[in-house]
C-alpha cells in the first residue's frame, strides 16, 4: 500500500467549524484530508479520490441525506474501505443502525479528537498487519481461505468475501483460535482497541454481520457459536498452511 492510499481521509460533516478543526488536527499527524459539507459533496469527492482513500468519517444527520446512506453506498463501491461514523445521538440504535449497514466503528459526539485519531490508527495499524516469520499465511476452514498476508477470504465457490477492515480481523482472530472460547472483553479489545461497556452491543451486532457473510446460520451457527454468558468459540477445525 502506497503512503499516500494509507494516510488519505475522506469526512464528511455539516458543520463547518467541526470540519476544519478536524482537518487540521488530522494534518498535524500527517493525513491527507479531504472534506465534504453534505451528501453530494461526499459523494463527489468519494468518487474523485476513491483510489487513494484509505477511511472515510460520515456524520449521521446531514443536510441532503444521512450517513447510513452513505456508509451504504462506500460499501457497495468499495468493501473493504473502512467506516467510522459519528452520531449525537445517544441512543445505541443508530450506532447498531451503522454497523448493520458496515461501519467498522463509531464514535460519539462531541468527541475529543485525540480519541478519534486513536481510533483511525488502529485501523491503519490493523490494514497494515501482516504475519512475519514462519507463521502460515493461509487458514482453510469449511471451505473457506482466509489470506493472512493479502487480507481477504474466499469462499467454497472461489469467490471473496466482502469483508470489512474489522470483519476480517475479528474472524482471523476467531479462526486463530479455533475451539477456543474467546471473551467478548479480549474480542472487543483486540478488535476495536477499547473496553467493552457494560451496554455495547456493537460486537454482538458485528458477530451477526459476519455470521450472515459467512452464510453461518444465526439461529443455528455451524462456523461461530455463542457461549452464554461469556463471549464466542470458533467451533470448526481450521489448518493452516503456506500454499
Amino acid at each position: 500500500m502506497n503512503l499516500a492510499r494509507k494516510r488519505t481521509i475522506l469526512a464528511v460533516d455539516d458543520d463547518q467549524k467541526t470540519r476544519q478543526l478536524l482537518k487540521l488536527y488530522l494534518e498535524k499527524h500527517q493525513y491527507v484530508v479531504q472534506l465534504a459539507a453534505d451528501g453530494a459533496s461526499f459523494r463527489s469527492g468519494f468518487e474523485r479520490y476513491r483510489d487513494d482513500l484509505s477511511l472515510v468519517i460520515l456524520d449521521v444527520m446531514l443536510p441532503d441525506t444521512d450517513g447510513f446512506a452513505l456508509c451504504q453506498m462506500v460499501r457497495q463501491r468499495a468493501p473493504t474501505l473502512p467506516i467510522i461514523m459519528l452520531t449525537a445521538s445517544a441512543d445505541d440504535t443508530e450506532r447498531i443502525v451503522g454497523l448493520e449497514l458496515g461501519a467498522d466503528d463509531y464514535i460519539g459526539k462531541p468527541y475529543n479528537p485525540r480519541e478519534l485519531l486513536a481510533r483511525i490508527k488502529a485501523i491503519h495499524r490493523r490494514a497494515g498487519q501482516t504475519e512475519g516469520g514462519a507463521a502460515a499465511r493461509y487458514l482453510r476452514f469449511a471451505g473457506f481461505r482466509l489470506d493472512r498476508l493479502e487480507r481477504t477470504v474466499t469462499g467454497p465457490d472461489g469467490q471473496p468475501l466482502a469483508l470489512t477492515a474489522m470483519d476480517f480481523d475479528l474472524l482471523r482472530l476467531l479462526a486463530e483460535h479455533a475451539g477456543e472460547v474467546m471473551e467478548r472483553a479480549r474480542l472487543m479489545e483486540q478488535t476495536r482497541g477499547r473496553d467493552l461497556g457494560p451496554a455495547d452491543r456493537s460486537l454482538d451486532v458485528q458477530v451477526s454481520r459476519l455470521r450472515q457473510r459467512l452464510g453461518d446460520d444465526g439461529k443455528q451457527p455451524a462456523l461461530i457459536k455463542t457461549v452464554r454468558s461469556s463471549g464466542y468459540v470458533f467451533s470448526v477445525e481450521v489448518l493452516a498452511s503456506h500454499d
